[in-house]
């Protein structure tokens, strides 16, 4: 009678997609091999680097013989088909997207397994600490060190879906990497939409409004690269115009669910299409357009608006004023431009 060796699946898959990130992914990996146990299967996928990225993976897959599994696109597709193809090979029971220029902080992967030990949730939250070249105090003072990801109960098992929704919106960090969720949650129906900016922001909610339980850890795992490449430090028209629409298919997700009709979820989802809006407008007035594209662009983000928040502009700003949100409310009303 022959024994037959059951490999047991992973506990954790980390997903790693690389792109032109010779000068970082090094230290990236590095963060997460040195803390990683045998339960962790470390996914990274190059898609079509034409630095020396795909050199510099082969050399860490020499050095850490069976630690890293490398994927490869044969043509550029963007980080979010780069995330897709790695879902659809992930074995783990839990996936945790990280950037190639970001990192793990100390002790992130014995703490993530402790609270997945104790409490199994759907989805586990933790904080971040901007990583910068150069520091310097008024970067503290603004609390880089510590920024927080939620608004909501910390530090224990919560079985409220709208809870989890609610404080993901109020808080407005829609970042993959500081969300790690149970693989079973991305269905095949469930990807990141290829060929948009502001991704994360489409995809984490619809992800959070399937999950059935949480555990929000405030602790910074990650540390985020802040660098003139990042996607907010090079807006374009293009950007703007997707994040006002990244929650349209959240609100279409919404109907017929509890959430639909939760007050918390409607007034945090207003309120992050509000900074989506307010955000792009800025960006309009500010480009070197012609007025009447300028008005014809602003009314098409309004209509955006429209669509993707469950209050409308007056409702919101009701919202704001039983809240004491003075400040806020002045902005959108000068921006959005409605009367009461």
């Amino acid at each position: 009678m022959s024994a037959t060796t059951v490999v047991a699946a992973p506990w954790l898959s980390v997903l790693v997609p690389v792109y032109n990130a010779e000068a970082y992914v090094e230290k990236c990996l590095t963060s997460v091999v040195l803390q990683a146990d045998e339960g962790v299967e470390v996914l990274v996928l190059d898609d079509c680097s034409s630095d020396a990225s795909s050199a510099v993976l082969q050399s860490l897959s020499q050095r850490w013989p069976g630690r890293l599994r490398l994927m490869r696109h044969g043509v550029n597709q963007g980080q979010s088909a780069a995330r897709n193809s790695m879902i659809a090979e992930a074995r783990g029971e839990y996936l945790w997207f990280l950037d190639a220029d970001d990192r793990l902080l100390p002790g992130a992967l014995a703490g993530l397994q402790s609270i997945v030990r104790q409490h199994a949730p759907d989805v586990v939250l933790c904080d971040f600490s901007v990583w910068r070249q150069n520091s310097r105090l008024k970067h503290r003072l603004r609390g880089e060190r510590h920024r927080r990801t939620f608004d909501g109960p910390r530090q224990r098992l919560t079985h409220e879906p709208c809870t989890l929704l609610a404080g993901l919106l109020l808080a407005g960090q829609l970042h993959a990497w500081s969300k790690i969720s149970r693989r079973a949650l991305w269905g095949e129906d469930l990807r990141f939409p290829v060929g948009r900016c502001f991704e994360d922001m489409a995809a984490l909610p619809l992800m959070a409004l399937r999950a059935r339980s949480f555990f929000y850890e405030p602790q910074p795992w990650v540390a985020y690269r802040q660098h003139a490449d990042s996607v907010l430090a090079t807006m374009s028209l293009t950007k703007v115009q997707d994040q006002v629409v990244a929650l349209s298919p959240l609100r279409l997700a919404m109907r017929g669910t509890p959430c639909e009709n939760h007050a918390g979820v409607r007034f945090a989802m207003a309120h992050q299409c509000a900074r989506s809006l307010i955000g792009a407008i800025r960006f309009v007035q500010q480009a070197k357009l012609a007025e009447p594209d300028k008005r014809a662009i602003t009314r098409q983000l309004h209509h955006d608006f429209d669509a993707a928040s469950p209050l409308d502009a007056r409702q919101l700003l009701r919202a704001y004023a039983r809240r004491g949100w003075w400040l806020r409310a002045a902005k959108f009303l000068r921006l959005y431009g409605v009367t009461d």
